[in-house]
């Protein structure tokens, strides 16, 4: 009873961590947020053992990203390799005891600070603004840093982070409580981006493109540059709930748009209501994305005209020039004719996981429009292949396949197309998060993964299976103020957060 007496105050890390921060996340329970993923069936596939989530159980956690540190590593004389280092303090609420906390982060924090440091960090403990002040130091001289208060854990890896929460806790600086984005409610998890966090996301995404996109410098800076402000011009916020429903995670992030900008997606990324049929695809195909435009030309000439005017009128130029890029891998010259003569339901199927190999599936409307839109890639003039009813003719250099079967059109990957004349299932099966083919949105998109869950084994088990497979339904719908994008899936989220420490 006397012990009980002398439990500390608990603290909201909401209440402590700071207004202005580029991006928060936060937990009203850790351990129902993780069960939530070691509850599914697929992680009891894939993992040896359940972990014992009970110490966790009750644990509030807010995590604020206050920067981001550019660190260049250089590789040769020419080249190095940038990456982006988020300046980050985390607020654990735990309930204990002070010396329970204080064992915790010496032992269980600090070991984990030394694997992932790659061993050899050396502690340092002093009393410091009224708490035990921990700093661990690697030998390449990264530095972390940890805080306890009573029960409550401050951790970062920037020092002037963990001093910005203490000056929210003295009511110095304001809380992300005054954030009306930053609600309450019964989830797992919430988020929150800043208009600034978008902003310095967006440069990182624009790099990281950059660095995909092309080994030529011209076109990497070009990417590397447009896209932020694409992106800058466009997204204002963005919120993130993540709650369990129907033995999945739902994950549903809230994008408001520059206002000019989601009165014209409003207006003409609007679904036709067309209901049809579950589309039979090769069983192997990583991801299946149906489309349900009013106008898909339309709906296309909306987003090709508004890009431009996010950015100076010279790159806009060359996105205009270059939108019809977007249809290579379908072997599409004229985008505008191509779509005139298809039906407002358009199903692309990604075949393999880089995205090289992609189908078109569609209803003709307009077969003369089609082969306008396909263009030289295809010699229509001559006779065409012929199996069962379906006609099909092969691109010149044969990595192509446009085939009519009936009033049903699929161009793209030669091997794909023909493989769809004995395709393996259908698109409604096998979806964590209801029937893919019932979605009501203007996108919507069903995929599989083979690698997330043996990941998350990895982390929070021992792997005992290879090759687990999970599923996920995306639906994106466009309305007034933006885009509210869903993803039900297996783990969530979450799942994917937990699975990027794995050591692969």
């Amino acid at each position: 009873m006397l012990a009980a007496g002398c439990r500390p105050t608990p603290v909201d890390p909401r209440s402590v961590l700071p207004a202005d921060a580029l991006v928060y996340l936060e937990t009203r329970d850790l351990g129902e947020a993780i069960r939530a993923v070691t509850d599914d069936s697929s992680f009891h596939e894939a993992a040896a053992t359940v972990p014992d989530l009970r110490a966790i159980d009750g644990i509030r956690l807010g995590i604020a990203v206050t920067g981001f540190e550019t660190i260049e590593q250089p590789v040769t004389e020419e080249n190095s390799i940038l990456t982006f280092q988020p300046r980050f303090v985390a607020v654990a609420e735990t309930g204990f005891y002070t010396f329970q906390v204080n064992s915790f982060v010496e032992e269980r924090l600090g070991g984990f600070i030394n694997e992932t440091y790659g061993g050899g960090t050396v502690l340092e403990t002093s009393e410091k603004h009224g708490g035990r002040y921990y700093t661990w130091t690697a030998e390449d001289g990264r530095k972390a840093y940890s805080l306890v208060l009573g029960s409550a854990i401050f951790f970062g890896n920037d020092e002037t982070a963990i001093e910005k929460a203490l000056a929210v806790r003295t009511g110095e600086l304001p809380s992300m409580t005054s954030n009306p984005k930053v609600t309450s409610g019964d989830r797992l998890a919430l988020g929150y981006v800043a208009a600034d966090g978008i902003a310095q996301i967006a440069t990182i995404a624009g790099v990281a493109m950059a660095k995909r996109s092309s080994e030529e410098s011209e076109v990497q800076t070009f990417i590397a540059r447009v896209l932020p402000e694409l992106l800058r011009n466009s997204m204002r916020e963005l919120t993130w709930t993540s709650v369990k429903t129907g033995g999945c995670v739902e994950d549903t992030y809230n994008i408001a748009l520059n206002p000019e900008v989601a009165a014209i997606f409003a207006e003409t990324l609007v679904p036709s209501g067309t209901r049809e049929g579950a589309v039979a695809v090769p069983s192997s195909a990583e991801s299946v994305t149906r489309y349900d435009l009013r106008d898909p030309r339309i709906a296309w000439r909306s987003v090709l005209l508004t890009a431009p005017k996010l950015t100076d009128r010279a790159s806009g130029s060359i996105l205009l020039a270059f939108g019809a890029s977007t249809f290579e891998p379908y072997g599409i010259d004229d985008p505008e004719a191509f779509l005139s003569g298809i039906g407002p339901v358009i199903h692309t199927v990604k075949l393999d996981d880089a995205g090289e190999r992609m189908l078109i599936i569609a209803t003709v409307n307009d077969e003369a429009a089609i082969r306008k839109g396909l263009g030289e890639e295809f010699d229509f003039g001559k006779a065409p292949e012929v199996v069962g009813q379906a006609r099909s003719w092969p691109s010149r250099d044969g990595s192509l396949l446009a085939s009519i079967n009936g009033s049903t059109l699929t161009v793209g990957d030669a091997e794909g197309a023909r493989g769809m004349l004995n395709a393996a299932r259908a698109t409604t099966q096998k979806t964590c998060g209801g029937q893919f083919e019932a979605s009501t949105a203007a996108a919507a998109t069903q995929a599989q993964d083979t690698i997330t869950a043996g990941f998350i084994a990895d982390v929070l088990s021992t792997r005992k299976s290879e090759n687990v497979r999970t599923y996920s339904l995306t639906e994106t719908r466009f309305h007034r103020n933006g885009i509210d994008r869903t993803t039900t899936s297996n783990f969530g989220l979450i799942g994917t957060i937990i699975s990027q420490f794995a050591a692969e």
